[in-house]
């Protein structure tokens, strides 16, 4: 058994278990066990379930935030930014299943008891990018339900692929299918943008 763990450890794994069975459907038990400690050595470096979850939801936060702060101070003008903000949203959650999986089970009101995620930390990411792009979208789109789509596009796609024209599913796990998303994310954004009434 290990003596000594640090809260990286932990965070990470109750990361993993958190995004596949849900805060509701994981225990410290289970998080202990995938890290070979008792409940207690959880306890003494993370604090109770609550406390872990919402350590976990920071860390998710802030590294998207980090991205998504790093495409915006980056943006080409005009429209271009909105696209450019769109790909490195898509490329982190692309790269980032866990954190997508963290917020799906909060959309099917999992950590119900825990209110407020939503405005401490999808809130302000919205804010810095409808500030930094809301110049480049016409008087007639709201630029919160523009990102709303972009982010319910994304998610979905993600969450299931897409239907093959003939038979089956494309998954995410292809470059190509993630590539054509892209573009057709893209058209979809543009169509919003697009200044003719």
């Amino acid at each position: 058994m290990k003596n000594s763990i640090e809260i990286d450890q932990i965070v990470d794994t109750a990361t993993r278990l958190f995004a596949e069975l849900g805060y509701d459907g994981t225990s410290l038990g289970m998080i202990g066990d995938a890290l070979g400690v008792p409940v207690s050595t959880i306890t003494d470096v993370a604090g109770n379930k609550r406390q872990l979850y919402l350590t976990v939801m920071q860390r998710a936060f802030e590294a998207e935030w980090a991205a998504l702060k790093t495409a915006a101070d980056s943006c080409p003008p005009g429209r271009e930014c909105v696209h450019h903000i769109a790909d490195a949203y898509l490329d982190f959650h692309v790269s980032h299943p866990y954190i997508r999986a963290l917020w799906a089970h909060r959309w099917v009101a999992d950590a119900a008891d825990i209110v407020d995620l939503e405005d401490r930390y999808p809130r302000l990411l919205f804010r810095m990018v409808a500030q930094k792009t809301r110049d480049a979208v016409p008087d007639r789109v709201n630029v919160y339900y523009m990102l709303g789509m972009m982010v319910w596009t994304v998610h979905g796609f993600l969450g299931s692929g897409v239907l093959a024209r003939r038979r089956g599913m494309l998954r995410t796990d292809h470059p190509k299918v993630v590539s054509d998303f892209r573009t057709h994310l893209h058209l979809m954004l543009e169509g919003m943008m697009t200044s003719d009434q």
